[in-house]
């Protein structure tokens, strides 16, 4: 397989560190979620791990096979489980109620598939469950701080809130944050967080 992000992963260091996204880890805190979680979009593996740590059953996808390695590996070291799947979001098949909670952490790509994507994990997330995200938004391209250098890869806040408007939205942010996540997420940055929780 050859496509950028394999190329990206493929280093003995992790290019976006190994601890987890902030914000994950904040919200985490805050909601205390248990059971079965899906990481999508997850590179290398920090957030699953840290969601593993946390006691969840997690599960990566991602479309690197050297950043599921790294996954791996990464779980191994830190005395956890993540199950590992290479998953093309563009092909992704969704079963319904499936997830607890699934995170997606600066996972960027076109619209197309970012539309396809936030409806699968409507579907996918069980009555109760959450869907948690920290991405770039459409403001990110002149903070030169990490992320897609299209905007076409970058969300508006309407994306969530209009894909979500029957959740209850527990946390919306968009806005400046600081962001300091291995060698590629550095400094000041234009974000979209977004907490929401499927209604039962």
């Amino acid at each position: 397989m050859n496509n950028h992000w394999n190329n990206r992963f493929q280093t003995e260091n992790y290019v976006y560190g190994t601890e987890p996204n902030v914000f994950i880890s904040e919200m985490q805190e805050k909601l205390q979620l248990s059971g079965d979680a899906l990481a999508i979009a997850e590179g290398e593996g920090r957030n699953a791990v840290f969601l593993a740590e946390q006691g969840m059953r997690v599960t990566a996808w991602d479309y690197a096979e050297s950043g599921l390695q790294k996954t791996r590996k990464l779980a191994e070291n830190k005395g956890v489980t993540v199950q590992t799947e290479y998953v093309d979001l563009n092909e992704a098949v969704w079963e319904t109620e499936m997830w607890d909670e699934i995170i997606c952490v600066f996972g960027h790509f076109p619209k197309e598939i970012r539309n396809k994507t936030l409806a699968g994990v409507k579907k996918a997330v069980k009555p109760g469950g959450y869907f948690i995200t920290e991405v770039y938004s459409i403001y990110q391209l002149p903070y030169k701080s990490g992320g897609p250098r299209d905007i076409d890869s970058l969300y508006s806040p309407e994306e969530f809130l209009h894909t979500f408007s029957d959740w209850r939205i527990v946390h919306f942010f968009m806005g400046e944050a600081i962001r300091y996540e291995g060698e590629l997420h550095t400094g000041l940055a234009h974000v979209i967080q977004f907490v929401g929780q499927k209604l039962d």
